[in-house]
């Protein structure tokens, strides 16, 4: 089956999911912010912290926190469904030709450089702060679609196509910089393994293995073990291992369209039975209409449309449970006011503001890009500050980016403060730009 653009309704219904996880997630941190800040503070930090799980083999020792292996583990399943979402949309989505690809790629690197360079700016005499410069880069696109969303009809699905585009781009950015800028020691030979490994799963890509459980299991066990002690960061295995997953399905249209025709006459013609159950040829008949659907999927899409609910529903609010729970203690001031803190504002809400907007004129101006079809610039403005909402991606950074605990709750208070005013601003400026019921 040829590689086709992604429908609108398939785009429509990866919205509404995530829209639905945007509020999962606000009332995830409302929880972890409480918890952590009322009387059971001590239980918050050693349910997390404290308490250990895991297995040692040999001189392979997997011991580690709950909040280790949420962040190492389900956060590895997290960027493996990310990696999914790239291929995806490389191969049939919006980044699957120039013309498509050229504005929300290019939004997303002035999205990333500014708030960076902003970062470092702030933080420029206080280098022990510079390390956060990767903080801001991030968007959470959870948050940000589920904010759009609340429009309703009053937004252009053109503009939500181009927020995730832009994320999606985003998210590749930070796997990118979680790679190179923070990894401290590498074993090389835990590397070697983990290549051959990978090796091993593009190959099988190749010799037309469409088994999701090799897959799992190779990928698990060779390329995220060796991954998890090469001491580059776990989640990074996720990614490439996605990148290995068959995108091809195994007949093409017309071979589906003709066997299911022939199918579905053959079940028609079969007498019914005297009671609810189905005769033995129809049971068949279904199972081999099973199989047909089987060889008319790819892999990717069959494992990112189960992933999406899990990672919506479970993984990102338990992530933002554990992560979330800043506990404030002392003046709420004097941490907003910290190098860090004011680095990560500026990068967030003004960085990525001004990063988008200014990138995004830049390549329409010089005709490479063109808008999208019913978006003004009003609206890319107010979506430019909508991807100031960095949180998931942003606290998963400024956990690897300082090793001061300290550091680490200061940095999530400057996320939490600048993508609660990015979203107040960015929702005005679209409540401003997008028409009124009735006159789309």
């Amino acid at each position: 089956m040829k590689n086709k653009p992604i429908s609108h309704f398939a785009i429509t219904r990866f919205i509404n999911e995530q829209t639905i996880g945007g509020v999962i997630l606000i009332i995830t941190t409302i929880v972890a912010l409480y918890w952590s800040n009322s009387s059971f503070h001590e239980s918050y930090h050693n349910l997390w912290h404290n308490f250990k799980v895991g297995f040692v083999w040999g001189k392979i020792d997997m011991v580690g926190s709950l909040h280790h292996w949420i962040n190492d583990g389900l956060m590895a399943i997290f960027f493996f469904t990310v990696g999914l979402e790239i291929k995806r949309e490389i191969m049939g989505g919006e980044l699957n030709s120039v013309k498509k690809a050229t504005l929300p790629i290019f939004a997303a690197i002035g999205g990333m450089i500014v708030p960076a360079i902003l970062y470092a700016v702030v933080s420029i005499n206080n280098p022990e702060y510079i390390n956060g410069w990767g903080i801001p880069m991030a968007t959470d696109i959870a948050f940000a679609l589920g904010l759009m969303a609340m429009f309703g009809k009053r937004v252009n699905i053109n503009l939500k196509i181009f927020l995730t585009a832009l994320a999606i781009a985003d998210d590749l950015g930070a796997v990118l910089v979680i790679a190179f800028f923070y990894t401290e020691t590498i074993v090389y030979t835990e590397l070697i393994t983990a290549s051959i490994f990978m090796s091993v799963l593009i190959a099988a890509n190749f010799a037309g293995v469409r088994r999701t459980l090799f897959y799992a299991i190779v990928g698990f066990s060779g390329v995220w073990v060796a991954f998890m002690l090469s001491g580059v960061h776990a989640t990074i295995a996720g990614v490439l291992i996605a990148f290995t997953i068959p995108a091809r399905t195994k007949i093409d249209e017309d071979i589906f369209m003709t066997k299911l025709s022939s199918y579905i006459t053959s079940f028609k013609k079969e007498p019914p039975t005297e009671n609810n159950l189905l005769s033995n040829k129809q049971v068949d008949i279904l199972s081999d209409i099973e199989k047909l659907n089987d060889m008319a999927h790819t892999p990717l899409q069959k494992l990112e449309h189960a992933l999406h609910p899990i990672i919506t529903f479970f993984i990102l609010p338990v992530f933002a449970l554990c992560n979330a729970g800043v506990h404030i203690d002392g003046s709420i001031f004097n941490m907003l006011n910290h190098p860090v803190s004011i680095g990560i504002i500026v990068g967030l809400l003004f960085g990525k503001f001004i990063g988008i907007s200014v990138f995004s004129r830049i390549v329409v101006k010089l005709k490479l890009a063109t808008l999208p079809n019913g978006v003004n610039w009003m609206q890319i403005y107010g979506a430019a500050f909508l991807a100031g909402i960095g949180f998931t991606m942003s606290m998963f950074i400024s956990e690897l980016a300082f090793t001061s605990k300290s550091n680490v709750e200061i940095a999530k208070v400057g996320i939490m403060t600048a993508s609660l005013i990015s979203a107040i601003v960015g929702m005005v400026l679209l409540s401003i730009s997008l028409p009124r019921k009735g006159k789309q």
